[in-house]
């Protein structure tokens, strides 16, 4: 087993067993169920009249707490797959989420999260979905990131400071599926990230009858590959105006200093980058440090805030930031106890270790987990189990794994609903990124180009029986490029499944179809997958 999985699912799993004996005197649910798997897969590629056929053999553990002290849960998967003719490209298989909130004392709490997947590498490449026998242009990811909140009330005043620190790794991807002559992009290795953040405020009609708030932040993040490095300051004042009982105007102003920078590759003589063993490029030694992006000055927005009542919430606001006009907003309704709506309008200079952090940190602790081995893949939207905290889609961060530093903005929604035996789940959105990157030094073919999608998923699961039901998962993604060798790509596919436990054994079959199309070099393919497989829980 990879260390990274490893330590991920060990580091949960204490916490989950830390604290049972303290939520099970207060009556609350505590649940550590591990298990082992035996499936057979059945993945025919119809447009090239090809069958592969593997067995799986899985372990695994899903576990939870809900108490007044913590919350958490963890779900991970560790799969070995044997084929029964050729070898597949995929022989292990990690995937796995975990989240949890851990209650100190008052005003004190630790946060952490942890993620195992696979995820499509280059944007110009295939963009598989089932993720089922030699799936090309995908690698295998591990992120943990962790840190401590205090939050104090000091008469009016309310102060708070958080600390958080993250890790990402990256394995080297499959074969690629790019046309002859394109020229190849760097592997993303690893980077390790830091975040403080520390806040005043006042509420208003305390002191004043307006609301004040002061807050700072510093960042850095230090990447394995040509020595990558983001480091940023920030300081920022708000002021909140009540205009009525449910509507507040606001302004802000701030000042950032951000810079990235990275160094060359070591040229070969021929001329070109040089490689080590696992494909990723050389660092030159003796290069200086190149200015990738670097933004120093002031920045402000004004908006509106709307809520009408205490599961509503609605803001947006507009103004300059990055040299050019930005728009930020969202949105929050909370319908029930177990329907939720989450939007969010974002605009940001991004790293793909911060933003794969900070996509982890909105996830909620507690997630839907899918049955079948087609959806636990955690590399697109996780549906939350209640209506304050609906979930949260990862797409924007996973288009594709990116070496450079980029501006994004988009639209990010999910809603997620559960109705006696029903629960469903639907998330959709809009990314574009523009990529930074020195613009001299040989190698580097990511300056100034733009890339974008589009997404949408669907999730349904009903119980028929107290131990039987079915799950249903589609989903859509569109990609658009302005890299060279790259063609609009089109990936669709959906997969249904029915379970039926008998004591501690649950079987499930599954059946699901996909599609991908670029219109270009590459083609197209459908290919159409069953699954039948067999669980022990311990």
């Amino acid at each position: 087993m990879n260390r990274y999985a490893l330590l991920a699912s060990a580091a949960f799993v204490s916490i989950v067993i830390a604290v049972s004996p303290v939520q099970a005197q207060d009556g609350r649910r505590v649940v550590v169920a591990p298990y082992i798997e035996i499936g057979q897969v059945l993945d025919a590629d119809l447009t090239n009249d090809n069958t592969l056929t593997y067995t799986s053999l899985a372990a695994g553990v899903d576990a939870s707490i809900a108490g007044p002290r913590a919350e958490a849960q963890i779900s991970y998967r560790y799969e070995r797959r044997i084929a029964w003719n050729d070898d597949i490209g995929d022989d292990d298989i990690h995937s796995g989420l975990a989240r949890a909130t851990v209650r100190l004392a008052p005003g004190i709490s630790v946060e952490a999260g942890g993620l195992a997947t696979r995820t499509r590498s280059d944007i110009r490449g295939a963009a598989p979905g089932l993720l089922t026998g030699d799936s090309g242009n995908i690698s295998q990811l591990y992120s943990l990131y962790a840190g401590p909140s205090i939050v104090r009330q000091k008469g009016a005043l309310t102060v708070g400071a958080d600390y958080r620190i993250g890790y990402t790794k990256v394995e080297t991807p499959t074969f690629g599926t790019l046309a002859v002559g394109t020229p190849r992009l760097d592997y993303y290795d690893d980077s390790l990230s830091q975040l403080a953040t520390a806040r005043a405020s006042l509420a208003p009609n305390t002191v004043l009858p307006v609301g004040l708030t002061a807050s700072g932040a510093w960042e850095r993040e230090d990447a394995g590959q040509l020595d990558q490095r983001y480091t940023g300051w920030y300081a920022r004042g708000d002021v909140l105006a009540p205009v009525s009982a449910t509507v507040a105007l606001t302004a802000g102003v701030g000042y950032e200093r951000i810079t990235s920078t990275q160094r060359d590759p070591l040229l070969t003589a021929a001329g070109v980058p040089a490689t080590d063993g696992n494909g990723r490029f050389v660092t030159d030694p003796a290069s200086p440090r190149r200015v990738a992006y670097r933004t120093d000055g002031v920045y402000y927005d004004a908006g509106v805030v709307w809520r009408p009542n205490r599961r509503t919430s609605v803001e947006a606001h507009a103004g300059k930031r990055y040299g050019t006009e930005s728009y930020t907003g969202a949105l929050s309704y909370q319908a029930s106890r177990s329907v939720g709506l989450q939007v969010q309008v974002y605009d940001a200079v991004q790293t793909f270790g911060r933003q794969l952090r900070q996509g982890l940190a909105t996830l909620p602790t507690g997630f839907v987990n899918a049955r079948d081995a087609y959806s636990q893949q955690f590399n697109g939207c996780v549906f939350g189990t209640s209506g304050d905290a609906p979930g949260g889609c990862l797409n924007d961060v996973f288009q594709s794994i990116s070496t450079a530093s980029y501006r994004t903005r988009g639209l990010d929604g999910v809603l997620s609903a559960a109705r006696g035996r029903n629960t469903f789940g639907a998330g959709a959105g809009y990314s574009n990124r523009k990529l930074f990157a020195p613009n001299r030094g040989s190698g580097i073919v990511t300056y100034g180009l733009n890339d974008q999608s589009w997404y949408g998923q669907l999730f349904y699961s009903r119980n028929l029986t107290s131990d039987s039901g079915l799950d249903a998962n589609a989903f859509v993604n569109y990609y658009d490029s302005d890299f060279a060798g790259s063609d609009d790509i089109l990936s669709i596919g959906a997969t249904g499944s029915y379970y039926r436990s008998f004591g501690r054994l649950q079987t499930t079959g599954t059946l699901g179809l996909y599609h991908f199309d670029t219109g270009g070099a590459l083609g197209s393919a459908l290919s159409a997958q069953a699954l039948i497989s067999a669980r022990y829980t311990f």
